[in-house]
């Protein structure tokens, strides 16, 4: 099946240039230009993977990615601005996206994050079976059906939180290197002055660890995150 994206950017050249690069790549395109016309589609026609430009008028992308994420819609998001604040990455983070990509940016670099995201939603073609459920201590995750449990809580996770936590429950114990995690979830290394993995491992920690639970989730500091019971 041809994997769907819905481009939003009120910037026409760079609209159309996505257009075009994505469907040479083999993707079927749908393009607007802000982003109540990117909700109304997304409503009649879901895509595999959404494209938002921050800055649009009216409905910018993350009030589009902050309804979605609302109305329990999980479809990948990959956030564009011309914006460079790491304090605007985090906002884009915590409206729920996925990726975040500042302006200009290369089209190599946005086509290898593009790839990413749809394998962790689509998966390979001719994959192998999906591996069967993890556990932690008392934490199950269970990758076919894409859930996780604490105990018989279950969990209420992102694309992105999904992945990051399944990937620590696969290696329980290990300690993960920043950059292995960030080429495993996110394809590439943001670098070391990065936040977003900080900022999804506290968003994991605020759901797996509720008051009164162990904890789980342990810092190792100058080297990177592992899961093991306290």
């Amino acid at each position: 099946m041809t994997p769907r994206i819905l481009v939003a950017d009120d910037d026409r050249a760079i609209r159309e240039a996505l257009v075009r690069a994505f469907e040479l790549e083999g993707y079927a395109v749908t393009a607007v230009i802000d982003g109540a016309s990117a909700l109304s589609v997304a409503r009649e026609s879901p895509p595999d993977l959404f494209v938002l430009d921050v800055m649009m008028p009216g409905v910018d992308g993350l009030t589009v990615c902050r309804v979605l994420r609302s109305e329990g819609d999980r479809t990948p998001i990959l956030m564009l601005t011309a914006r460079t604040e790491t304090s605007d990455r985090v906002a884009g983070l915590d409206a729920g996206a996925d990726d975040y990509l500042p302006k200009p940016f290369a089209l190599d670099e946005l086509l290898a994050r593009l790839r990413a995201l749809l394998r962790r939603t689509l998966g390979e073609p001719g994959g192998p079976e999906v591996a069967s459920a993890l556990v932690a201590d008392d934490l199950r995750v269970d990758p076919a059906a894409r859930r996780a449990w604490r105990g018989e809580r279950e969990l209420d996770l992102s694309k992105t939180e999904f992945d990051l936590l399944e990937l620590l429950v696969e290696n329980a114990g290990i300690v993960l290197e920043h950059s292995t995690i960030y080429d495993r979830i996110w394809g590439y290394d943001f670098g070391p002055d990065s936040k977003n993995l900080a900022v999804y491992i506290s968003y994991l920690r605020r759901k797996v660890e509720l008051e009164g639970e162990s904890k789980l989730i342990h810092t190792v500091r100058g080297v990177g995150y592992s899961i093991r019971a306290s």
